[in-house]
This record gives structure tokens, sequence and C-alpha cells, in this order.
């Protein structure tokens, strides 16, 4: 019971200097970018400190314990991530975008309602990225929703030095050509020399940045003109890096 009681006492003070704390106007997507890429969205989600943070899963107290080590460890036993805060424990600075904002509607018997719905990207701009997708009425709170599902989507991608025009051997670009697909969008990623650049769409470009690929080739068939499915296809693409044989096209 004690414990409990310091957790309430714990929540009651966040809403207290959270709601002491400026507004923030989110009329429109700028606005909402930039909530998003603050603290703020940590400080509503996590509280002010990760080490608040009290684990209920085995894995979340594994890791706070210092039992797991990295992200890496809980990739290779195949462990699924079912506290945001366990991507924060480890990736101090993570990096957001917001990727898209859609605003949707709903009917009641009191009539129509509307809602928004935010895509927002994240990644530590070397290895892993995560992607998540959330409603609710403001848009702000959908955004740090979207922020906090991508955390829990989170996957790992492999970066290598796939092209025969090249033999540097660095992390510039993928290993292998890989595809991915979702609904009726599809993607080709195809290694390409050092100094190439992203040869992507602009849709594309921030989902290979946050996880440090800085040459590709890419090719796109199908429904190309949907936002979402086509930065899903590219996260199906490189989760694709880790195979362990390489397929031929």
């Amino acid at each position: 019971m004690a414990e409990k009681f310091k957790q309430a006492m714990r929540k009651s003070q966040r809403r207290i200097e959270y709601a002491k704390a400026p507004a923030v106007k989110v009329d429109d997507k700028e606005a909402i970018v930039e909530a998003v890429h603050r603290k703020r969205v940590k400080k509503l989600l996590f509280g002010e400190n990760i080490g608040d943070w009290l684990p209920k899963t085995e894995l979340g107290k594994k890791v706070k314990a210092g039992e797991i080590k990295d992200l890496n460890e809980i990739f290779d036993k195949n462990l699924k991530i079912m506290e945001p805060e366990i991507v924060d424990f480890f990736i101090k600075e993570i990096k957001e975008k917001l990727m898209d904002t859609t605003k949707t509607s709903y009917v009641r018997m009191a009539g129509r309602k509307y809602g928004y719905r935010c895509a927002v990207l994240i990644g530590d701009g070397s290895s892993f990225l995560g992607f998540g997708i959330a409603k609710d009425k403001d848009k702000w709170t959908s955004a740090g929703k979207a922020a906090r599902m991508a955390r829990l989507n989170l996957i790992r991608a492999k970066r290598g030095c796939g092209s025969w025009e090249c033999t540097c051997g660095t992390g510039h670009s993928v290993p292998f050509n890989v595809s991915g697909k979702t609904g009726a969008s599809r993607i080709t990623l195809m290694p390409a020399p050092l100094g190439t650049g992203l040869v992507a769409t602009e849709v594309v470009k921030p989902v290979l940045e946050f996880v440090g690929i800085s040459d590709i080739w890419s090719r796109t068939s199908g429904e190309t003109s949907t936002k979402i499915n086509i930065i899903q296809a590219t996260i199906d693409a490189l989760k694709s890096t880790f195979r362990k044989e390489k397929t031929s096209h």
C-alpha cells in the first residue's frame, strides 16, 4: 500500500508541474513537430527522469537491474519490448520526426466528432528505427501516443557496403539488395558507392537517415502515393538486412 501511495503522489506531482508549464500552441503542423522534438513528449509519457521508471515486465526489470546491457542483446534473444521506457533507457539522445498528420472524423449520436491521426518516426542514427501511428482528439496528444508506439515497434537494421563499385568497407549503405512491401506499395533498396547520396523519394529519405544510411539507390512500384505505406515498406526492407543468407534478386 505504501508503494502504491508513493506512485500516486509522484503522478500527482507530475500533473501539477505539467499544468504549470507554458502552453504549447498546436493549431498547425509546425507546432506539433516542435512539440514532438522537444522533451515535453517524454516528460508527459515517462516523467521527469527515466530513473523514476518502475518496470512492470520481466524484461524491464532485467534492464533496470543491469542484467541486459544493450538493445542488441534484446534483439539477439528475440525478446519483445513491451515498455517504451526500455528504449529511452538505452538510447539517451533519440531522434524523432512527425511524418504525417491527418484529420479524422467519426459519427456519434450527438453528431460528427473530429480527431487527428499522427505518424511519428524515431531512430538513433545508427541501427535502430521505430514507427508508430496513433489517434486522439488532440493533435499533440496523438503525436505523443504515436511516439510511444514507435518505441514499442522498434526494429534493427544492418548497414554495410554492398556495392561492387565501392570497396571502402564502411556502413554507409545496405549490405545487399533488400525489398519490402506494405499493402500495394513496394520498394527495393540497392547498395550504392560512397558519395552517391540518397536516391529516393522525400518520404523515404528520413527513414534511411535515421538508421545512418547515406548512400543508396531505390526503386518503388505499386501505390506510391500512400505515404504511410511507403514508410512501412521501407522499414520492412530494412528488417530484411538481418537475414542470414543472401538471396538473389
